[in-house]
Parts: C-alpha cells; sequence; structure tokens
C-alpha cells in the first residue's frame, strides 16, 4: 500500500518488529521486484481492481508465486496465508475475492503467465518510460540493465586502509567462517550478505558498507592530490558520509561536508564517529554558497570539490527496488535542473587548477553525460578529465554486455573528473 500511495518501503519495513523485519523485508523486496509482472496478471484475473489494501496484498502474492521455481514458500502455502492476512487485516472484506483469484491463477497458470509476456512492464518489471529511456539511452544494452536490475545486489565492503589491509580483513572475515572477493583497491564483496554487527572490528571502524561503483569517487577525485599539504575539499550533498569518511580516509585532507537536512547531517556524524574521523559538517543549500561559504569557510576556494548531486537512483534499483515504482518520467527532468543549478553554484568555488568530481548513481543519460556535455558548452574554463562515465549495474560476471565496467559487482553509477583551467 505504501507504494501505491508514493511512499518509499523504508517507513513502512522500519515499522515491522525488530525480529520479524528481515523476513518482512526479503518478502517485500521479492515482491517489487516482480511487481509488474504481478499487476498484469492482477489485470487479468480481475479488470477492475478491488480497494488498495486488497489490491497490494493480491499482487504482493501473486509476484511471490507466479514462477514457481523461484517462490520462496510452496504455492499453496503462501496463497494460504495471504487468504489469512486479508482476514485479519483491512482487506478482510476482500478475503474470499483474494481466494478465488490466486486459486484460479494456480489452476491456469501457464496460459495466464504466457498472456502477460506481451507486456513489456511485465516482462521486465519496470515502468513503460524507464524502459523506453533506457533503450534510448542503452540501444545495445538496455535489456542486460533491466536483467541486472532484478536480481539481488550483493554486500559490498570498504575496508578502512588507515586502519588494517584489504588481505588482513579479508583473513578476519574467513576466521568467522565468511567468504569475501576483493574488488577495487579497498573493496571486498561478501559471498553471503549478513548484519553489520557480525562484521569484525565494525563497531572499531575497519570497515563500511558501501558499493563498489561508489568507492570509485574519493580516489578519482583526489588522484595525484593526496599528498598535497593543506588539501581542502568540499563534498557536497555528503549525507550519509560514505564519501566524506573515504576521502579521509585515503588522505589527509581537509573535508567540508555539506547536507541541506540536519537530520541527515547527523548521520554524517554518526559515520564519523565510529571510523575515529573528523570533518566540518554544515547543514545548508549547497546551490546557495552565500548563505554558508563566506561564514563557514571564510570564501576560500576549495582545491577539490564532490558533488554526488541528487537524482532519480535509477543505477540502485538492485538495493531499492521501490524506487522503480516511486519514480514519476518528470523527475528525471526536474532532477536535471536541480543538478545543473548546483554545478553552476558550486563551479566558482573551485580553486583555478582544482577538480570538481560530478557524480550520480543513475543510468539515464540525462542525469550524466547529457548534464556535463551542457555544462561544458557553458564554461570554457572547465576540461573534462579522463572519468568512467556511464557504469550500468553489473552483477558478478556480467562484464560481457558493458565491455567498459570496472571489473566487480557494482551498481550503476556515472562520473565526470573536471578541471578548472587558469585563466
Amino acid at each position: 500500500m505504501a507504494i501505491g500511495a508514493g511512499q518509499s518501503s523504508t517507513p513502512a519495513l522500519e515499522a515491522v518488529a525488530g525480529p520479524l523485519r528481515p523476513a518482512a523485508q526479503a518478502l517485500a523486496y521479492h515482491g517489487l521486484r516482480q511487481w509488474g509482472r504481478a499487476q498484469a496478471l492482477r489485470s487479468l484475473l480481475a479488470p477492475r481492481p478491488p480497494p488498495p489494501a486488497a489490491d497490494a496484498l493480491l499482487c504482493l502474492a501473486l509476484a511471490l508465486i507466479w514462477r514457481e521455481e523461484a517462490a520462496p514458500y510452496e504455492s499453496f502455502t503462501l496463497v494460504d496465508q495471504a487468504v489469512e492476512a486479508a482476514k485479519r487485516g483491512p482487506a478482510r472484506a476482500q478475503a474470499s475475492f483474494i481466494n478465488a483469484c490466486l486459486r484460479r491463477f494456480l489452476r491456469e497458470r501457464s496460459a495466464l503467465v504466457q498472456r502477460s509476456d506481451a507486456d513489456p512492464v511485465a516482462r521486465w518489471n519496470h515502468p513503460r518510460w524507464w524502459i523506453a529511456r533506457l533503450q534510448r539511452d542503452y540501444p545495445q544494452s538496455w535489456e542486460s540493465i533491466l536483467q541486472a536490475n532484478n536480481e539481488q545486489a550483493p554486500m559490498s565492503l570498504r575496508v578502512n586502509v588507515r586502519k588494517t589491509s584489504v588481505a588482513r580483513y579479508q583473513a578476519s572475515l574467513a576466521s568467522v567462517h565468511k567468504a569475501a572477493t576483493p574488488v577495487g583497491a579497498s573493496g571486498l564483496v561478501l559471498e553471503q550478505a549478513c548484519a553489520v554487527a557480525a562484521l569484525p572490528g565494525f563497531d572499531q571502524g575497519l570497515v563500511s558498507v558501501q558499493d563498489g561503483a561508489a568507492q570509485l569517487a574519493a580516489a578519482l577525485l583526489l588522484q595525484g592530490l593526496e599528498q598535497r599539504p593543506d588539501l581542502n575539499v568540499l563534498d557536497a550533498c555528503a549525507a550519509p558520509g560514505g564519501k566524506t569518511a573515504h576521502l579521509l580516509e585515503l588522505s589527509a585532507a581537509r573535508v567540508t561536508a555539506l547536507d541541506l537536512d540536519p537530520a541527515r547531517c547527523e548521520r554524517i556524524h554518526q559515520t564519523l564517529q565510529r571510523l575515529g574521523l573528523s570533518a566540518q559538517v554544515i547543514a545548508a543549500d549547497a546551490a546557495r554558497p552565500d548563505s554558508w561559504w563566506p561564514q563557514q569557510c571564510q570564501s576560500e576556494p576549495f582545491d577539490a570539490i564532490l558533488l554526488d548531486a541528487p537524482c532519480t537512483a535509477s543505477g540502485i534499483v538492485r538495493r531499492h527496488p521501490d524506487v522503480r515504482w516511486l519514480r514519476r518520467e518528470s523527475d528525471v527532468a526536474q532532477l536535471a535542473t536541480t543538478q545543473a543549478r548546483l554545478l553552476e553554484a558550486l563551479w566558482p568555488l573551485l580553486k583555478a587548477g582544482g577538480r570538481l568530481l560530478y557524480c550520480t548513481c543513475s543510468v539515464f543519460h540525462a542525469e550524466g553525460q547529457d548534464q556535463i556535455q551542457t555544462f561544458l558548452g557553458r564554461h570554457s574554463d572547465a576540461q573534462l578529465r579522463p572519468s568512467p562515465g556511464h557504469l550500468a549495474p553489473q552483477n558478478g560476471g556480467n562484464t560481457s554486455s558493458v565491455p567498459d565496467n570496472a571489473q566487480g559487482d557494482h551498481d550503476g553509477f556515472f562520473f565526470a573528473l573536471l578541471e578548472k583551467r587558469a585563466p
């Protein structure tokens, strides 16, 4: 129901009692990854949708059972539990209707699934506009992106190289029977996800949870600058602080971490405290430097700026499967406008010879390469340095579909490193 009402699944899951939350999240995420198929099947079973509570329960049950070999439990068990849930909740008046629809589906599964195959939303489990945009942006690889989006992402770790090494931490994991594969300069991908409390030395700041693509940001921005004395770095839109922390783990820079939301700034403080790091954290609008730069930073220009701009999050739907159902096509243009405003506002704060890394966790070109090409056309003092550009979401060995991707598993991302020419 929360998704149908345009709300993130996160608050709804947080309301579930602690011991039940992991199982509830697993079922919810499984359902969201199959939501397009479920809605198509519900339309075949009941062209007139039932009330929202009953519709949500019916679609969730269909998402869980439509592909028998992938169902988390026996189909008849799931049907019985869905009907029982209807009787005990706001859909009690539709319990018999839900039962009839699900029993009919079990009898006619093959024919109904075959009929739903004609609907691209059912086949790919993404909104129609999302599929069309990927087809335009990635005419050769859009299918592999959609397929990757429907897989569960692994748990990726970033080792704090100030406190330990990748090899030593991998050995620590092995000592508690957790297998992991090294990726990138300081990353590990767990063979099986676990609670952070089960990670050796997590509370002592030895390791953080961070996707492999996100781990590229700090190293890209700092390349060649790590040893520069008194390096002054701005991390704009910094919450929850993962990239801020990585900048500090890799250098002795003075880092200013900025975020609009004071509550999210508190998360930056918590992240840094766990890792034993410190930065100047400011709650302010990065697009309005006049409200914070003169007072908090004494109008001192920055050697490097990391702009992890607000975006559609179209690259991280493996981890947040509700994103695809919450976004609207109009969001792309609105967010692109915000991204352009941030770029324009922060560029004057960069020293001549300094670097700005623009990144988004989006695979849409409007939020990546198109945004940067427009910016370069407006700024003759901006030069694009070697950058990864668009990285498509990648599961394990799926390297052949998008050859430019870095090795290993990672989310979808975009990176553009800009250098400011001296006048």
